[in-house]
């Protein structure tokens, strides 16, 4: 867990006597290194629940990951794209360039809570993008689309302890693949919009990757390199929810309530590299951008 250093020690003591009145014991909590304000805490048994809730509540905001042994290095790691490794929703910042950005943001923040069907729901956005310059791609991922802050990082040092690094989303292909190549991906799983004649056909080219196909990446990864295969997922909305269950570690990264509740742990406080702090790799072992 990271938070706050300042109040840390008082929270700390906060945190232990809520868990102890809920019959929850800390065996140990500690510094993980000096100078780091990242805190493992030790609980011979209890309710992961419960302990979530109360260190929730205690250090919000804050990084976390719960989690039934000592965490080590994934032999594979599978992330979400937008709003997750890139601060931005690629399809309404192509919606921007059409004038219909409030339509398609609205749709996109729905179905992101998992209100809407995602099948569905890219469907329709997709089909409002008709006819809409093939050049305005080139454009969006030039002027709108940056990492988010430490993604480098995360996925190149990750890469150089012998993690296998898979770019999985619900987004296009046009805009993963260059940032799959600049973060240094190792594979890339994604949708297509169709073009023809220099424009969007208002459909995709191929089947729809949807949170069942995110699940099924992540699980095929998995047992190319052997069942006891550690994995960590990471994601911010309803459709990669099945993908954070199935993943040894699954993470939220400033992500909707209902993906934030169904992960291991999240990411509230800092910027990717917590990723690392929460996996214990020192920061001389960083693989800087």
């Amino acid at each position: 867990m990271i938070a706050d250093t300042a109040t840390l020690a008082d929270k700390l003591d906060q945190a232990r006597a809520e868990l102890t009145a809920r019959g929850m014991n800390v065996a140990m909590a500690e510094a993980v290194r000096s100078g780091v304000s990242a805190v493992e805490l030790l609980l011979p048994e209890g309710n992961a629940a419960e302990l979530r809730a109360v260190l929730d509540a205690v250090f919000r905001p804050s990084d976390l990951l719960v989690t039934d042994h000592v965490p080590v290095i994934p032999h594979v790691f599978v992330s979400d794209m937008d709003s997750t490794m890139i601060a931005a929703e690629c399809i309404d910042e192509l919606a921007d360039f059409a004038g219909i950005k409030p339509q398609i943001a609205a749709i996109t923040e729905r179905a992101m809570r998992g209100e809407l069907d995602f099948a569905a729901a890219l469907t329709e956005r997709v089909g409002l993008l008709r006819e809409l310059d093939e050049t305005v791609i080139a454009t969006c991922l030039a002027e709108r689309v940056a990492p988010m802050p430490g993604a480098e990082t995360l996925v190149r040092t990750l890469k150089a302890r012998g993690c296998r690094t898979v770019l999985v989303t619900g987004g296009f292909h046009q805009f993963a693949d260059p940032v799959a190549e600049q973060l240094g991906f190792d594979r890339v799983v994604a949708n297509r919009l169709g073009v023809a004649n220099g424009r969007l056909t208002g459909g995709l080219d191929g089947a729809i990757t949807d949170s069942a196909v995110k699940r099924a990446v992540l699980l095929e990864e998995v047992s190319e390199l052997g069942e006891n295969a550690v994995s960590l997922a990471m994601g911010d909305g309803a459709n990669d929810i099945p993908m954070l269950q199935a993943a040894t570690y699954g993470l939220a990264y400033r992500a909707k309530p209902t993906a934030r509740a169904a992960a291991d742990g999240w990411i509230d406080r800092g910027d990717l590299t917590s990723v690392l702090e929460l996996l214990d790799i020192p920061r001389s072992e960083w693989v800087w951008e």
